[in-house]
């Protein structure tokens, strides 16, 4: 390891050196804000310098995101045949230019500098030179204490190696356990921003559920790897995930995914400040729903009554057909009475003959319907 990253030791020693010597001008040089300003100028240097890959990262997040739903459809379409589901995967990427390694690309170029770091800070715990830190150097930084921490103690240390240090057990681990209760929230706020204010709710994919994912596991994992990390890339690692929490504000406030919170948030700001050129035909529409929305008015709330006999109004309107169909009727009637006079008179008489023929017949059937209803029939003798 030190073979291949020597290099980058030297290249990590000289720019710590370098920012040291400045901030001696103000801090003594054997402070702990003299070296531990070193280290935080040293984040800076390289975010500044990873600024463009960081830009890309977010351009490949958005088309990653934009991407999702024609991925879901390729699963689903040659779940069977995985080799075919693949060469369209590819095709997709390279129709739409989107590199899905392009997210990690911050972080992987930040990990040899991270590791450079670790090892730089290591060697001096173990009072070793490294890089361009010689021995007057070496004993410097060891003297150097952030908050009665020394730069190179960790929390796992044995109480006899951090006294060699000129620190206490307390200290030291107070110190650390604060510095990575911070790194861990500053993680989770910034994923947790992610998640919640650029992401395009409208469409559920895989993609969200990831990121709901790492909104706990890289905190998780920061708290667990920072018991084994010196004070001095503890300080590193909070600067590095502060810088990347202000940046990622920076970027959504300005630049946010379309559909998202942030998005329909900036909408409103250009609004409010007039900058913001809107479609007549989408404001019209907006409006008209809106006056559609005041003047809409709730229907008025029917008793039980009501409501099984269909409403008061549709019973009266169904009274109103019924007269009016009568009212035909007896006028329809009327009509043709004077027609049908001489006729009723006929057939009275003929009614009236044929009772008399009919009448056996007829107390018979209502001998037999008294019986029907429980009705005892009077005797012969009694008539």
């Amino acid at each position: 390891m030190d073979t291949i990253l020597g290099p980058l030791y030297i290249a990590v020693s000289w720019i710590i050196v370098q920012f040291h010597s400045f901030y001696s001008l103000i801090f003594d040089k054997d402070s702990g804000a003299a070296w531990g300003l070193s280290i935080v100028s040293l984040v800076v240097l390289i975010r500044i310098c990873l600024i463009p890959l960081f830009v890309k990262q977010i351009k490949s997040t958005r088309n990653m995101q934009a991407l999702q739903p024609k991925m879901k459809a390729i699963q689903e379409r040659y779940k069977s045949d995985k080799q075919r589901q693949s060469e369209e995967m590819m095709k997709l990427y390279k129709e739409t230019g989107t590199n899905p390694l392009s997210s990690c690309l911050p972080i992987l170029a930040q990990s040899p500098f991270f590791i450079s770091l670790y090892q730089v800070l290591s060697h001096i715990a173990q009072n070793k030179t490294v890089g361009v830190i010689d021995q007057s150097l070496l004993e410097s930084a060891q003297k150097a204490h952030i908050f009665g921490a020394p730069l190179a103690a960790k929390f796992m240390d044995s109480a006899a190696k951090i006294e060699s240090l000129g620190a206490s057990v307390t200290n030291v681990r107070v110190v650390t356990i604060i510095m990575i209760v911070l790194m861990s929230a500053s993680q989770f706020y910034t994923q947790r921003q992610l998640m919640t204010k650029n992401v395009d709710l409208t469409v559920k994919t895989p993609f969200m559920q990831q990121q709901k994912m790492l909104m706990y596991v890289f905190p998780i994992m920061f708290a667990v790897f920072g018991i084994n990390f010196p004070v001095g890339v503890l300080v590193y690692w909070l600067t590095t995930n502060v810088w990347t929490m202000g940046q990622q504000m920076f970027v959504i406030r300005r630049n946010p995914t379309p559909g998202s919170k942030a998005f329909a948030e900036r909408q409103e700001r250009l609004r409010a400040a007039g900058k913001l050129v809107e479609d007549p035909a989408e404001v019209a529409a907006k409006q008209a729903a809106e006056e559609a929305r005041q003047h809409r008015q709730q229907p008025k709330r029917q008793t039980k009554a009501k409501r099984q006999t269909g409403g008061a109004p549709a019973g009266g309107a169904q009274n109103r057909t019924r007269a009016g169909s009568a009212a035909r009727d007896t006028g329809a009637g009327t009509a043709g009475s004077g027609q049908g006079a001489g006729k009723k008179q006929s057939l009275e008489k003929k009614d009236a003959q044929g009772g008399k023929e009919k009448g056996g017949a007829s107390g018979s059937r209502t001998t037999k319907s008294g019986q029907r209803k429980g009705q005892q029939p009077k005797h012969p003798s009694k008539k």
